[in-house]
């Protein structure tokens, strides 16, 4: 994956090319797409270190071709663009594996601050991980390759489940705060990242239901307990 080069899906023309060369100014290699199809497209033909996708394209919209990246790329980073700006949007966003989310209007310099806290992230947990085994009931977790690991059969995990899990595990039957949790991975502890992280344990939970000694529990107030 190469960091520096950006697809940009946004089907307003003049906010598109605004937003492509404002990136390239700042040395980010931006492609624009004006909808889904043609930028899906061009996601299959060429490595990419980060997605912006607008929700609201004809052809495609930006939710779909977000889970469409996702199957091919799981740890692609995504920032949504959108006009929209109901909390029900925001979650949606999240539920398809959304780094983050800006509301229009947006300074530029927002934008650019996201991408590089996104992408410092992202790279920093591609080269600080150490190779780590955990035994999580009848469970293997294997926190490097993001694996977990039932009865021979592998679920491979996305950076975030797996960044998540890994420090339920650390945490061992202690309680994980919330707000630790959140700045760690999610790096800031907004409303929206918070309600994002809910949808990552209820995912989590799911993974692990196949071994009923293993629970994440909710704290009151504090955050999440792994035990098993």
């Amino acid at each position: 994956m190469s960091n520096n080069k950006i697809l940009l899906a946004e089907d307003d023309t003049n906010l598109g090319i605004l937003l492509k060369n404002y990136l390239i100014a700042r040395n980010y290699e931006t492609t624009l797409y004006v909808n889904g199809s043609l930028a899906l497209e061009g996601f299959s033909k060429t490595s990419f270190g980060l997605c912006i996708l607008d929700i609201m394209m004809p052809e495609m919209d930006g939710l779909t071709l977000a889970k469409e990246i996702r199957l091919t790329s799981p740890d692609m980073p995504i920032i949504f663009l959108t006009a929209k700006n109901q909390k029900e949007d925001i979650i949606e966003g999240f539920k398809t594996g959304a780094d983050d989310y800006i509301t229009k209007p947006f300074s530029m310099e927002e934008l650019l601050y996201r991408i590089e806290a996104i992408l410092r992230r992202t790279t920093s947990s591609t080269i600080n991980k150490k190779e780590e085994i955990y035994t999580i009931g009848g469970y293997t977790f294997d926190s490097l390759n993001q694996i977990l690991t039932y009865n021979d059969q592998p679920i491979n995990l996305t950076t975030k489940e797996s960044g998540l899990l890994e420090l339920l595990c650390r945490n061992g039957n202690e309680t994980l705060e919330r707000n630790f949790a959140l700045k760690t991975i999610w790096i800031d502890d907004n409303y929206f990242n918070a309600r994002s992280m809910d949808v990552y344990i209820t995912r989590l939970r799911k993974y692990l239901k196949k071994d009923p000694s293993v629970k994440i529990l909710n704290v009151h107030g504090r955050g999440y307990k792994l035990i098993c």
